[in-house]
């Protein structure tokens, strides 16, 4: 059975039939994040996930993402990161032939749900987990370059978002965003007298990191919903500071209604498997700090070249200004709650 229709810009069945010679397959609607399209398909009676990058172009930067999963799942981890699959030509990447040259890939289908927000115990699970994947990414020694640049160096990633430029945007916010001109000149002062720290952090253990863990990118088992049974989504994996792993997942957890919670859940299980270096745990709250502006400078950079319009800006905004008070109210709390990682 081919696909049914499922949108107007995505050539979806030409991508299929190399996966798929014999033509059958059923399309499913998926959940798409910020930065791909993703559709759910049934063939071969199986299920798998179909990725269309919509960020960029570059294959090595998938084939870098592919070359590392395929050592991961030969890591014998306690949960499943995904595998991709392989198409006619043996390739596992798939360049459109629609005018757009975007690049698409399959991966085999992972069961399991998202973790509930409030899932405590789900947050320790997830702490064990990231640090069995800080231990494996930290045992690999890929040959192929990393695609991306380490968090801290935010001021080269964004070729839209110039210093200059993004202190005259904070400072004088367009119309379309009067409402958030509050919100914008907080965080263009903390991007400010952020940018000093930036130089003390190159001096911290480095290894490859995956970036970008949260429970949106997890799954749990599916026999037990306490319990992390795969992480997903390893495309912004780069070598990048370790200390920065644990970070990204608990400004994930800043603004949940049982934060605290939350997070020292996380730290618990994390520090039962993993331990940082005083300096790397105590860097940990200004690692935060650093992933909220580093969000907010990739949705500012998307809404200057023209992938996403004001409505995007506006929400980006508004939590980055929410979470950088958050932190700002919670950093001495922080700064005791990381001493369980030393």
């Amino acid at each position: 059975m081919k696909s049914r229709k499922v949108g107007k810009t995505v050539p979806f069945d030409s991508i299929l039939q190399r996966f798929f010679p014999s033509g059958c397959w059923e399309i499913e609607q998926g959940h798409s994040g910020w930065n791909n399209t993703t559709r759910f398909v049934r063939a071969d009676g199986r299920r798998w996930v179909l990725r269309i990058y919509e960020t960029h172009k570059d294959e090595d930067k998938v084939r870098f993402e592919h070359r590392l999963l395929e050592k991961l799942n030969e890591a014998n981890l306690s949960f499943r990161v995904p595998r991709p699959a392989v198409c006619s030509d043996r390739n596992t990447i798939v360049r459109l032939e629609d005018g757009t040259e975007r690049l698409a890939c399959l991966f085999a289908y992972l069961e399991g749900e998202r973790p509930a927000e409030e899932n405590a115990a789900a947050a320790q699970s997830l702490g064990e987990a990231t640090a069995e994947l800080i231990y494996a990414l930290g045992k690999l020694n890929l040959t192929e370059a990393v695609a991306y640049a380490p968090y801290y160096e935010m001021e080269s990633s964004y070729p839209w978002c110039t210093p200059d430029k993004v202190a005259r945007f904070c400072e004088e916010a367009p119309v379309e965003l009067a409402e958030e001109a509050k919100a914008l000149r907080f965080i263009g002062e903390e991007l400010n007298a952020f940018r000093a720290f930036l130089p003390r952090f190159r001096t911290l253990p480095h290894q490859l990191i995956h970036g970008d863990i949260n429970f949106s990118n997890c799954l749990s088992a599916p026999d037990n919903t306490d319990r992390i049974g795969s992480i997903l989504d390893f495309e912004f994996c780069t070598r990048d500071l370790r200390a920065m792993e644990i970070a990204v997942v608990v400004s994930g957890f800043l603004d949940a209604d049982n934060g605290r919670e939350m997070i020292h859940a996380f730290l618990r299980g994390a520090g039962s498997r993993v331990r940082l270096s005083p300096e790397e745990a105590e860097a940990i709250p200004h690692l935060i700090r650093l992933r909220t502006l580093d969000v907010f400078l990739h949705f500012l950079n998307r809404y200057f070249d023209g992938v996403d319009g004001i409505a995007v800006l506006k929400e980006q905004t508004t939590s980055a200004s929410s979470n950088l008070r958050k932190l700002n109210e919670e950093s001495e709390w922080l700064a005791t709650a990381v001493e369980a990682l030393y």
